[in-house]
């Protein structure tokens, strides 16, 4: 985290704001946004994942920059930014049972948009291709691989081949090319990332160029989260998912080289006790700031050496030599290490502009449906 980036963490009205909260400023958006595509040189390879904020108004953002291209994990996420007015969707989330249908729904209510689903299974893609012909509709459907990190995919072999055979022969379903994630890659040094992503991806080069040798067209190829995107995007031309950079976290350094994004996001909390000499009591729970990794799950600006000793549903306890200088009542900010689901806690986000939250954007695709 490089909270030095920013010019002041200074919010003057915080006595009207209900704690706990997230505070976002849309201009570190922008310039997080403006660097990304600085950094990768083409508007056009960049398809940031919408899941890291689920809010419409970060999309009019992205779109107000050149940016068209989105990735969903959920029909929510995908439902906002289609609504958000974005023109390309991909929901790079494996599609079985209902989601099929709502997937279908999506597509006839916004016909103007090109959406695009992710496959690993030939009984999922019949299953798609019957509903798809039976609704007189096509799918872009991409072959999701798995490139190491054993989460979801279809290893780079034989068996993506004919996964990609009956993509291109199927009714119904329009073969939309590769997508690959890379969520185990974790290097701090550039040089050793740039080697890392050169052997972890030389399979899935192998596999468009041997699916092109049988004439099998890959139109397409997305691949990378935050960590690897700038190398990606530069050095190999495909699309990249990149999500974290519009807002940022503490965590992101942990897992990359420097980047150069500032946090456009913090926690809002208050001490709600001192329970000791040392401690502070804050009301951020469970409920209020993503608990899915080992402490520390935010990093407090005024704070830095604070130590986390408990956390539950509806409270923090954290030791510092600084705890008695703090009052109860006292508002403290953060940056969380896991923004993405961190964002998903909470039902809006105060704006702050001109140091100032005058207004709250609604965090719509924190919701599993929307209206379809």
């Amino acid at each position: 985290m490089s909270p030095e980036m920013s010019t002041s963490w200074t919010v003057e009205n915080l006595d009207s704001v209900n704690s706990p909260a997230i505070l976002v400023w849309p201009d570190r958006i922008t310039a997080n946004l403006q660097r990304m595509i600085d950094a990768v040189g083409v508007v056009n390879l960049l398809r940031p994942h919408v899941k890291t904020h689920k809010m419409a108004e970060v999309i009019a953002i992205k779109r107000s920059l050149g940016i068209e291209r989105f990735k969903a994990s959920t029909i929510a996420e995908a439902e906002m930014t289609a609504a958000a007015g974005g023109k390309d969707i991909l929901l790079a989330y494996p599609i079985v049972g209902p989601n099929i249908d709502r997937f279908l729904k999506l597509k006839h209510r916004f016909r103007e948009i090109k959406f695009t689903a992710i496959v690993d299974d030939r009984k999922i893609a019949r299953r798609i291709s019957d509903l798809a012909s039976a609704s007189s509709s096509t799918v872009g459907l991409m072959v999701d691989i798995n490139i190491g990190m054993g989460r979801t995919g279809i290893l780079p072999n034989e068996s993506a081949v004919e996964l990609y055979r009956d993509l291109c022969s199927l009714p119904g379903i329009i073969p939309a090319g590769l997508h690959a994630y890379d969520g185990h890659l974790h290097e701090l040094s550039g040089d050793r990332l740039e080697e890392t992503v050169e052997k972890t991806f030389l399979p899935l080069w192998q596999l468009r160029d041997r699916l092109e040798s049988l004439s099998l067209p890959v139109p397409n190829i997305v691949a990378g989260g935050t960590p690897t995107s700038i190398v990606l995007a530069r050095k190999y031309g495909v699309q990249v998912g990149a999500g974290t950079i519009a807002l940022w976290d503490s965590g992101q350094d942990h897992h990359s080289p420097g980047m150069p994004f500032e946090p456009a996001a913090a926690i809002m909390t208050r001490i709600i006790s001192r329970p000791a000499t040392n401690r502070l009591c804050l009301d951020l729970g469970h409920k209020a700031v993503a608990s899915e990794m080992a402490p520390p799950r935010i990093q407090f600006l005024a704070l830095p050496d604070a130590r986390q000793v408990m956390h539950s549903e509806e409270h923090m306890v954290i030791e510092a030599e600084q705890a008695a200088s703090f009052n109860i009542g006292d508002v403290l900010l953060g940056i969380p290490t896991h923004i993405c689901p961190t964002i998903a806690l909470h039902p809006r986000v105060a704006v702050v502009r001109n140091g100032q939250v005058n207004e709250y954007w609604k965090v719509v695709a924190r919701n599993r449906t929307i209206t379809i």
